[in-house]
């Protein structure tokens, strides 16, 4: 499992280059199997060349908003294991803004990408928990 905040933030939440960041997506896209948390749309054309699926998690705005707020709160001042290492949680408000936001503005964008590839990729868009837990009740564990 790859956490795209682990392999972009920099320790004190310092953004990598452009060429940098692409780099290391690439390359996280290169083995056979991956499985890749995160948004960062800059990449995307990159995952979607290599995946087979992609999981939209198209939860309502409270829902997302909440989430986040509890997570910031709970993990304040430490490092998740899904962040990169020297990122301390905290709440930031532009961010709570961006996903605040994101229904307006960003996911139309979005689903409109997710169409554009739908004929390549199996697409899974998954509105709330119930959806999530049946479609993962569903998934067959090879090995």
């Amino acid at each position: 499992m790859v956490h795209l905040d682990t392999l972009y933030w920099r320790p004190g939440w310092v953004e990598p280059s452009q060429q940098e960041w692409r780099e290391q997506v690439r390359q996280a896209v290169q083995p056979e199997a991956w499985v890749i948390d995160g948004n960062y749309s800059a990449t995307m054309d990159l995952r979607f060349e290599r995946a087979d699926t992609v999981i939209f998690l198209d939860f309502p705005r409270r829902i997302c908003l909440y989430r986040e707020l509890k997570r910031s709160i709970r993990n304040r001042g430490r490092v998740r294991s899904d962040c990169a290492p020297g990122c301390q949680e905290r709440v930031e408000w532009h961010f709570l803004k961006w996903v605040w936001s994101y229904p307006a503005k960003r996911r139309p964008a979005m689903v409109q990408r997710l169409d554009n590839v739908r004929s390549t990729v199996r697409v899974v868009q998954l509105r709330n928990g119930r959806e999530m837990e049946t479609f993962l009740a569903g998934l067959r564990v090879e090995g």
